[in-house]
């Protein structure tokens, strides 16, 4: 009865948490399944901590530690990645539990009851056999807070594992008070040298504890370092009692992990702590507001955003101390500095996304770009806990830096940041020898070749148009000509991307997964020239032949040859949504002057590549990248060449979407007969005025506005073609 009344006073406070905020539409078990390495612990928007239950130790699917078709939970660690292709994180694991049985073959994990499983904003649930412990975690921006409620009295332990997951370099236990356990952990995956420190403070005393070293029990030590440690401590176990654990973590030290906790939680306020995580993510989601008839629709939306709104992650304590490149301790002076960059997959979209709704943060990461390139000696390519794991090609922060120079983002220092990108683009690294020599990379000379000289020359194009902002004429000539790389690789014969060694390489095939590509094949990246459009296409042939090779990609058969790669999913033919390198390719329709096939496509791919369940993404989230596409997609219109001054306009899902800008100003897109059959844009009107053009100007958007599109169930071939309508993506 009393389990009863707790679970009741529960839900009418999930009631009062949830109601009326855009929160409620949020799932964070959307994507725990299938490819989609999401977590579905509690997090604050790009918080430092992510306290969250693990249920898998290793393997593709096991990234973020968790899965959802997983039904044993080894415990709660304090890091994880969203949808990320790479092991790493899940820190400091604690496991509650009854009856204790020792660490061999992990006995203390135990078994995850799904049918009370819950996840929502600021909020996880666990139910765990056999010990009959309800356990609750929530988070502020830099610390967790767990409640573990008993079903039985007894004597009752939680669990220590600071050998969870990767290899350790070095770690330390320590009793610093009766309620206190502070230590350290550093270790080696992705991140060579992860460094991280914290401080644990219970709700109640100690009643005893056993750390072990190495495997061996060192009794009631209250200090011990090694490489391999394990604690346990003692409680008793109360049904009327909860017992709270609170943790605080740094990558600088265990005082400022301790000044983290008495910053951000004074007590154990658990229902407090959560409430505070609602309101941030209501005022996070609250940038754009849409309206759908269908709930199923507006929880994949919302939980996408909620998913954009994760990483990067803040990495700087409450005094504003950072680990930094060098791993040094350094201070950060009028900026928040962050960590976790896939920039490889986020500068497609999630990067113009914030561009776009957050300014502000866009200028904290861009101020953290500027300081790891001083700090570190370069920009990041995909850099985790202060270390560079060189996963992934091309420079893509230099995009993220270009839109803010080009968008006239105000607060950093212009001509550092571009000696940054320009640096990036000058070393004699990854191939960059071979591009610079040749104009293209040789197969011979370095590994991905086709994919790192197309990344390279898109790269280039946004330091050209820099350089030309800033008005250094000489550097933007030499940019523009190594933009136009591509062309090199380009083969008439055959409208394919190949690699070359002088003469292009032989036998082809271009469904092969080769060493040429970069998680892809010849169909995927012969579409990337996202700066020069318009000459690729006349090299093709013209529109219409661009037009019969989109179809044909899209038609063609989804057989894979050559590599096996899991991460090659989502496919509609050769289009593979599951990976980047294909998602502005449905977009570009509307370059050929047939933007009703982009209409069509791009709804295809939200049914089916998206949806409100646990497997409701095809593939990887990557950091916000996965779930950034659909949230402009969605909206109506996507940046397929992040850096240019176009938009280019899809099929919006909404009757009514309205996106908050920083300066005041709002930008609504509105539709009429708008549904599942009605897709198609018929006539278009901005801020009343009768729109021809299949694109918006990125002012148009910047400055507020309003975007009417009426629709209906068959294409208007009229809207959006001839001169001057279709979008132009050019070099010069």
């Amino acid at each position: 009865m009393k389990n009863k009344i707790l679970f009741c006073c529960f839900m009418l406070a999930l009631g009062k948490l949830t109601a009326g905020g855009l929160n409620r539409y949020v799932d964070p078990l959307i994507g725990t399944a299938g490819h989609g390495h999401t977590f579905p612990g509690p997090v604050v928007p790009f918080g430092m901590i992510q306290p969250g239950p693990d249920t898998r130790l290793d393997g593709w699917d096991g990234c973020s530690g968790y899965h959802y078709s997983d039904s044993l939970l080894y415990g709660f660690s304090h890091t994880h990645l969203s949808g990320t292709g790479a092991s790493d994180y899940c820190d400091i694991l604690l496991q509650p539990g009854m009856e204790f049985n020792g660490w061999k073959n992990n006995q203390y994990a135990q078994k995850l009851s799904k049918e009370r499983e819950l996840a929502s904003v600021g909020y996880y649930r666990a139910d765990l056999q056999p010990s009959g412990i309800r356990a609750e975690l929530t988070a502020t921006a830099r610390t967790g807070l767990h409640r573990y409620t008993f079903s039985r009295r007894g004597s009752a332990h939680v669990l220590l594992d600071l050998t969870h997951r990767d290899r350790v370099i070095a770690s330390d236990i320590q009793i610093t008070g009766p309620a206190e356990v502070s230590g350290k952990r550093f270790s080696h995956n992705w991140a060579d040298n992860q460094q991280l420190y914290f401080v644990i403070q219970f709700s109640q005393p100690l009643k005893g504890h056993e750390i072990w070293k190495n495997g061996r029990t060192s009794g009631s030590s209250k200090r011990v370092s090694a490489k391999a440690l394990k604690a346990a401590f003692y409680f008793d176990a109360d049904p009327e009692k909860p017992l709270m654990l609170k943790i605080g973590i740094s990558a600088v030290s265990v005082e400022n992990a301790r000044k983290n906790l008495e910053a951000e939680q004074s007590g154990f306020q658990f229902e407090e702590i959560r409430q505070k995580a609602v309101e941030l993510w209501d005022a996070e989601l609250s940038k754009i507001k849409v309206t759908h008839p269908e709930a199923r629709v507006m929880r994949t939306f919302y939980t996408a955003l909620y998913h954009a709104m994760i990483a990067p992650n803040l990495y700087m304590d409450v005094n504003g101390e950072y680990h930094g490149r060098d791993h040094k301790i350094h201070r950060a002076e009028g900026f928040d500095y962050y960590t976790v960059f896939s920039l490889w997959d986020t500068y497609r979209a999630l990067h113009p996304l914030l561009t776009l709704v957050d300014r502000k943060r866009t200028l904290d990461f861009i101020q953290t770009f500027i300081h790891q390139f001083e700090e570190g000696g370069r920009l990041p390519v995909w850099e985790l806990s202060a270390c560079e794991t060189w996963c992934m090609i091309g420079y893509h922060a230099v995009p993220v830096i270009a839109e803010a120079i080009l968008r006239d983002i105000p607060g950093f220092d212009r001509e550092k940041a571009y000696q940054a990108m320009r640096f990036s683009a000058m070393e004699n690294k990854n191939a960059l020898d071979s591009y610079k020599k040749n104009g293209y990379i040789y197969f011979t000379e370095g590994g991905q070749s086709v994919s790192r000289t197309l990344e390279y020359a898109y790269d280039d194009w946004c330091i050209a148009k820099a350089a030309e902002q800033l008005g250094k004429k000489e550097d933007a000539e030499l940019f523009f000509r190594r933009a136009a790389s591509w062309k090199a690789l380009f083969d008439s014969t055959t409208g394919f991307m190949r690699p070359r060694a002088g003469g292009f390489l032989k036998p082809f095939d271009p469904y092969e997964v080769s060493h040429a590509y970069t998680e892809g094949n010849a169909w995927q990246y012969s579409f990337y020239v996202p700066h020069d459009l318009n000459t690729h296409m006349e090299l093709m042939g013209g529109k219409a032949a661009m037009a019969e090779k989109l179809d044909s990609l899209f038609g063609t058969s989804s057989r894979l040859t050559g590599r096996q790669l899991p991460d090659i999913t989502g496919l509609i033919g050769q289009y593979a949504h599951g990976n980047e390198p294909s998602h502005q390719i449905a977009y570009q329709y509307n370059y050929v002057g047939q933007p009703w096939k982009t209409q069509s496509m791009v709804r295809r791919i939200m049914e089916e590549m998206y949806s409100d369940r646990p497997d409701g993404l095809c593939g990887n989230e990557d950091c916000g990248q996965m779930s950034a596409w659909y949230l402009f997609s969605a909206l109506g219109f996507y940046p397929v060449c992040p850096g240019s001054d176009q938009y280019v306009i899809g099929s919006p899902l909404f009757t009514e979407a309205n996106i908050r800008l920083e300066n005041g100003s709002n930008f609504s897109i509105r539709t009429e007969n708008n549904s599942r059959e009605n897709k198609y844009i018929q006539e278009a009107y901005l801020n009343g005025k009768s729109l021809g053009r299949s694109f918006l100007y990125v002012k148009e958007v910047m400055n507020g506005g309003d975007l009417l599109l009426k629709m209906g169930s068959a294409p208007n071939l009229n809207w959006g073609v001839g001169e001057g309508n279709c979008p132009v993506s050019r070099s010069r």
